[in-house]
């Protein structure tokens, strides 16, 4: 009876990591792996380096609290296991060629996930307080100094890619990441190698150089940064406007030529579909759109982060470089 019930005790963090990867499905999540909580000294130092480089450009908000990116017992006391969860955002429609519009990036397109993720991920914090009562769990959805993708990383669900993307065997890099850091002890899993091989068509897409150099992004090339972070009183610059080639909010080029999103599979979340079915945006009309508009119509939406200037302030710059290449200027 003894031996029996160290077995059992024994058993117990693998059968808690069965129960909650059968709970994360059952939640729709498509992807789910769980690491040890663990000091990230490593990845902290390449962090480090970026940041000392200036590669997140006017994000000063990354260096705020980057011990906890290290230590994640600085986020939950007593930490065991992260358990990180994902979600895809990928659907069959596909960007408009109209010259007079701007192309929203795929993750835009319907609703914030951060009005999606955070409430599915609640039931696997609840199988948590089921099998103990006494634990503690945060989520982290993009809203605090948590390492994401590399916790995906150490997870399994993924590697990093070229791009600095995590990419899924299985489904490629349209999805979203969440993590759940708790005290519960739990088996986990093994990151997995890099498949990325000797492929560089990320690397080759980029149109403005950003990525430069296999899995580092200088965000003040990105246009990503530009059209998404950068504050709407920050003018693009005119050697990155050049290059834009239509986006007006985020960018995908680099996801759409990667050879891994053959794989995507479709979402399972009708909120992830295009608003109104519009993958892009009339220039004109987001210039003449007023704020009561502009709230309305991206309520619950990504777009709402730039703010009604930034989207105009992208917009006119489209708009611009448009004229200036049709020698109009």
């Amino acid at each position: 009876m003894v031996e029996k019930l160290l077995n059992m005790l024994e058993d117990s963090p693998q059968l808690d990591a069965e129960r909650i990867k059968a709970t994360a499905r059952k939640a729709g999540f498509d992807l789910v792996g769980i690491a040890k909580a663990e000091s990230m000294k490593d990845e902290f130092k390449h962090f480090t380096e970026w940041l000392d480089s200036g590669y997140h450009a006017t994000m000063k908000y990354l260096e705020h609290h980057r011990e906890k990116r290290e230590n994640i017992e600085l986020v939950l006391p007593g930490a065991k296991s992260v358990i990180v969860v994902g979600l895809s955002y990928h659907t069959s429609h596909v960007h408009s060629e109209e010259v007079h519009s701007g192309k929203l990036s795929r993750y835009a397109w319907g609703t914030d996930y951060h009005e999606i993720l955070p409430q599915k991920m609640q039931a696997i914090v609840s199988t948590l307080q089921e099998l103990h009562p006494d634990s503690s769990s945060k989520i982290y959805v993009d809203t605090g100094p948590i390492s994401e993708k590399q916790w995906a990383r150490k997870a399994g669900i993924g590697w990093q890619g070229k791009h600095s993307n995590i990419i899924s065997r299985e489904i490629g890099s349209w999805f979203f990441i969440g993590v759940i850091i708790t005290t519960v002890p739990l088996a986990h899993d093994k990151p997995i190698q890099d498949f990325c091989g000797t492929c560089t068509a990320c690397i080759d897409a980029c149109p403005t150089d950003a990525i430069i150099r296999p899995y580092t992004v200088d965000a003040g090339k990105c246009l990503s940064y530009w059209t998404i972070e950068a504050k709407p009183d920050i003018q693009i610059p005119q050697h990155i406007a050049d290059k834009a080639k239509g986006w007006i909010f985020g960018c995908d080029i680099c996801q759409d030529v990667c050879p891994w999103n053959t794989f995507a599979q479709e979402t399972t979340v009708p909120d992830f579909h295009p608003r109104n079915n519009e993958t892009n945006l009339q220039r004109d009309q987001i210039l003449n759109m007023k704020q009561e508009e502009f709230s309305e119509r991206f309520r619950k939406s990504p777009v709402k982060r730039t703010k009604l200037a930034g989207i105009q302030r992208n917009a006119l710059s489209i708009i611009q470089n448009t004229q200036s290449e049709n020698g109009n200027s």
